[in-house]
C-alpha cells in the first residue's frame, strides 16, 4: 500500500469519527460543538475522498446516510423476539387495576419506568459486532418490512455503536417527525403544489416506507430508542442507561416511578405539558422496571402484562361544517366526509373529518352549516362528534346520500339495516387503484412487483381500468412507466403470467367482494367448483355452504348480478385466469371429518390459506366466527376477540403444532 493511500485511509477514518461525533452531539445530546458550515466542510471532504478512492467507503460511513438504490419491494424482517403491542388504559382506574395485578404477583410495591408515548412508527434495529446490520417495521409483531436502506438515512440512528457492544443486539424504538420539521416539510410541499401531510405521524410512517431512500432522507426523520430486546437487561432503567452509552438517543423525559402514585403524577404532568414538546405524544407508556418480575407477569393474548399505554384524552375544537362530500372506497362504500372551516386541534390544522356513514349523520342530526364539535380520535383521525344545536340559525341543510355513485354514475345500493351505501360497479375508477392493490397482494393473486407505487402508476396512466386489464399489460405498455427497466418489466410480466394459476379461492378473494375473506373464498371454491356456479347461485344456494350466512350470501349474489362485474370475469377467463377448483364432497371424510375449526391470529409457519387447505383436506370445515358449533379454535400470535369468546364457551384451543398432529393422526 502506497503512503498516499495510507494517508487517505487515515484521513477518511478521522473524518468519519469527527462527523459521527458531531452528529451524536447535535442529534442525541443536543450540544453541538461545531457550526453547520464546519460540519458540511467535513462531510464534503469525506465524500470527495471516497469518490476518488471507492475502496475506502465503509458500510457505516456517514456518506451512506444520504440514500441508496431504490427497491421495488421490501423484503421480510423477522424479529428476534416478538414485537408486542400494548393494551391501552384511558382512566386512572384502569391503571390501578394494572398495578393491582402486578403487585399481586410481586407481593409488594412495584417500581415502574414511565416513558412518553411518541406518535410515530415503531421499528427494530439489528446490530452485529457494533455495526447496523438491518432494520424493520413492527409488521404483525413477528415479521415486518425490511427498511434498512431508509433507516440508514435517519441521522439519530447510529450506524456504528459506541462503547463495547455485544456481538448481537436488537433495539426497538420509534421513528418520528418533529413538529418543526413537519411544518418545514408541508411548507415545501405547498410551494411545489403537492398535497400536504395531515400530521407528523403519517409523514413519518410514509417516509420510512419510501421506495427511494433519498426521499426518506428529505423528511428529516428522528428516532428515540426505548427497548433493549436482545440481550435483556436486569431492569428497564438499566436498559435505557445502556442504550445511551451505546450512542442511542433516549427520550430525556423518562422517569423512574416508585409506585402507582408517581405514575399517576407523571401522566397528569405530561398531559398538561404535551404542547411544550417539539414532537407529538398521545400518552404515556408504563413498564414494570424489574425484568424478572416482567417475565413472571408474562403475556396475555398479544399484550404484555408488564406494560400498558395510558392514552391522553382526545382533543376537541368547535368549527363550522361547510359541506359534506362523498368519496368512494375500495369495495364501493360511499363515505361522507365533512368539509370544515380550518381549525387548530393539537397543533394540527384540521380542514376535513370523517362522518362515518349516513346513519351516523342522521342519528346525530348533523346538518350542513352547523357549528360542530370536532375531535382527533387517538390524536390522529379527525371526527365530527356532533352539532351545537343551540347555535343553529335555521339556514342549516339536511344531508342526503346520492342515489348514484358520484364518480361513475352507477346505481348505489343501500341494503336495509346496513349503515353503508355502495357503488355496485367494480370497475368504478374511484375504486380501481385500491382494487388492483388488493388483487395483487400476497393473500390474493400474489403478483410480486405490482405493489402500491406500480398500482398507482398503472391506474393513473389509464393502463389498468379494472383488474382484468392487468393481464393485458405487455412490454410496450409498461415501457413508459417511470422507474421501470427491461429486467423489472420482464419480471413483472412473468409474475402476472404465473398468477393465472393461483386458483379459484385466491381469485375470489382478490375480487374484493364484500365479506369474502380468504377463508370464505376457500369454502365457496370447494363447494361450487367454478366461478360460473358461484355467479349463478342465488342466496339460498350460497347459504348451504358452511359458515355462509344471509349477509355474505347477499353480498356475493349482488356482486355477480352487476353486468360490469360479469363482463370483467369474462375478460379474466379469456386471459387464461384459472376460474375452477376441485369440488369438495359435502359429506367430508378424513381425520378431521365432522369437525369445525376457526382460525385466529398469525401462525408461526402456515398462512391462513395454508391452514384452511390443511383442515379442509383432512375433511374438516373452517368458519369465520366462533359459536357453540365450533369444535376447535387454532390460535397464533395476536388472536383477538375470537380467542376470548372460545375460552368463554369452553372450546378447545390448538396451536399450529397441535393442529398438524391432529391431521397426521
Amino acid at each position: 500500500m502506497s503512503s498516499g493511500i495510507r494517508r487517505a485511509e487515515a484521513r477518511a477514518q478521522s473524518l468519519r469519527e469527527q462527523i459521527e461525533e458531531a452528529n451524536y452531539r447535535y442529534y442525541v445530546l443536543d450540544q453541538p460543538e461545531i457550526t453547520d458550515a464546519e460540519f458540511d466542510a467535513l462531510l464534503r471532504e469525506l465524500i470527495e475522498l471516497e469518490t476518488i478512492n471507492p475502496d475506502l467507503q465503509t458500510s457505516d460511513s456517514p456518506t451512506q446516510r444520504v440514500g441508496a438504490t431504490a427497491s421495488e419491494r421490501f423484503a421480510a424482517y423477522e424479529h428476534a423476539r416478538p414485537m408486542l403491542s400494548l393494551a391501552n388504559a384511558t382512566t386512572f382506574e384502569e391503571l390501578r387495576a394494572f398495578d393491582d395485578r402486578a403487585r399481586k404477583v410481586s407481593g409488594g410495591v412495584v417500581e415502574y419506568v414511565c416513558e412518553l408515548k411518541i406518535d410515530g412508527l415503531a421499528i427494530a434495529l439489528d446490530y452485529r459486532d457494533g455495526l447496523l446490520l438491518r432494520g424493520g417495521t413492527r409488521g404483525d409483531g413477528r415479521v415486518g418490512e425490511d427498511v434498512t436502506a431508509n433507516l440508514r438515512t435517519v441521522k439519530t440512528i447510529p450506524l456504528r455503536l459506541r462503547e463495547a457492544p455485544p456481538s448481537f443486539l436488537e433495539v426497538r424504538g420509534e421513528v418520528y417527525l418533529r413538529k418543526s420539521d413537519f411544518e418545514r416539510l408541508n411548507r415545501a410541499r405547498e410551494r411545489e403544489g403537492a398535497a400536504v401531510f395531515a400530521n407528523p405521524r403519517n409523514a413519518a410512517s410514509g417516509g420510512v416506507r419510501q421506495l427511494d431512500p433519498a426521499l426518506t432522507a428529505q423528511r428529516r426523520l428522528s428516532f428515540f430508542a426505548y427497548q433493549l430486546a436482545v440481550p435483556e437487561a436486569a431492569t428497564q432503567w438499566e436498559a435505557l442507561r445502556r442504550l445511551r452509552e451505546l450512542g442511542f438517543p433516549v427520550n430525556p423525559n423518562v422517569a423512574h416511578a416508585r409506585g402507582l402514585d408517581d405514575v399517576l403524577a407523571y401522566c397528569t404532568q405530561w398531559e398538561s405539558r404535551r404542547d411544550e414538546l417539539d414532537y407529538e405524544i398521545d400518552g404515556v407508556v408504563i413498564k414494570v422496571d424489574d425484568a424478572a418480575l416482567a417475565q413472571r407477569l408474562g403475556v396475555a393474548s398479544r399484550d404484555p402484562r408488564w406494560a400498558i399505554a395510558f392514552k391522553f384524552k382526545p382533543r376537541e375544537a368547535r368549527t363550522k361544517l361547510l359541506d359534506i362530500v362523498v368519496s368512494v372506497g375500495r369495495t364501493g362504500t360511499l363515505n361522507p366526509n365533512a368539509v370544515l372551516e380550518p381549525v387548530q386541534i393539537g397543533g394540527v390544522t384540521v380542514k376535513s373529518a370523517t362522518l362515518h356513514n349516513q346513519d351516523y349523520i342522521a342519528n346525530n342530526d348533523i346538518r350542513i352549516g352547523d357549528t360542530v364539535l370536532v375531535t382527533r380520535a387517538g390524536d390522529v383521525i379527525p371526527r365530527v362528534v356532533g352539532p351545537l344545536v343551540a347555535e343553529r340559525t335555521g339556514k342549516e341543510r339536511r344531508f342526503k346520500m346520492p342515489r348514484r355513485c358520484p364518480v361513475c354514475g352507477s346505481d348505489v345500493d343501500h341494503p336495509p339495516g346496513e349503515a353503508m351505501s355502495r357503488c355496485t360497479n367494480a370497475a368504478c375508477s374511484a375504486q380501481v387503484y385500491e382494487r388492483v392493490r388488493h388483487f395483487a397482494s400476497r393473500g390474493a393473486m400474489d403478483i410480486e412487483g405490482l405493489g402500491d407505487v406500480m398500482a398507482q402508476q398503472l391506474t393513473e396512466r389509464g393502463l389498468v381500468r379494472d383488474i382484468s386489464d392487468v393481464y393485458q399489460l405487455d412490454e410496450k405498455s409498461l415501457a413508459g412507466v417511470p422507474r421501470t427497466g427491461k429486467k423489472s418489466i420482464e419480471s413483472l410480466l412473468r409474475n402476472i403470467a404465473a398468477s393465472k394459476q393461483r386458483g379459484l379461492a385466491r381469485l375470489l378473494y382478490g375480487l374484493g367482494i364484500r365479506f369474502v375473506g380468504s377463508q370464505t373464498a376457500q369454502i365457496l371454491a370447494g363447494d361450487f367448483g367454478t366461478i360460473d356456479a358461484i355467479a349463478d347461485a342465488d342466496g339460498e344456494e350460497l347459504q348451504r355452504s358452511e359458515g355462509i350466512g344471509p349477509e355474505v350470501a347477499g353480498s356475493v349474489e349482488l356482486f355477480f348480478k352487476q353486468p360490469a362485474n360479469r363482463a370483467m370475469i369474462s375478460r379474466l377467463k379469456t386471459a387464461g385466469v384459472q376460474t375452477s377448483a376441485p369440488k369438495r364432497a359435502r359429506a367430508a371424510t378424513g381425520t378431521l371429518a365432522g369437525k369445525t375449526f376457526v382460525l385466529t391470529g398469525t401462525l408461526p409457519e402456515l398462512t391462513r390459506e395454508d391452514a384452511t387447505e390443511l383442515i379442509v383436506g383432512a375433511g374438516g370445515k373452517v368458519t369465520g366466527s366462533v359459536s357453540k358449533k365450533t369444535d376447535y379454535v387454532v390460535a397464533g400470535d395476536e388472536p383477538g376477540s375470537k380467542l376470548a369468546k372460545a375460552e368463554t364457551l369452553g372450546i378447545q384451543i390448538l396451536d399450529e403444532a397441535a393442529l398438524r398432529k391432529m391431521v397426521k393422526k
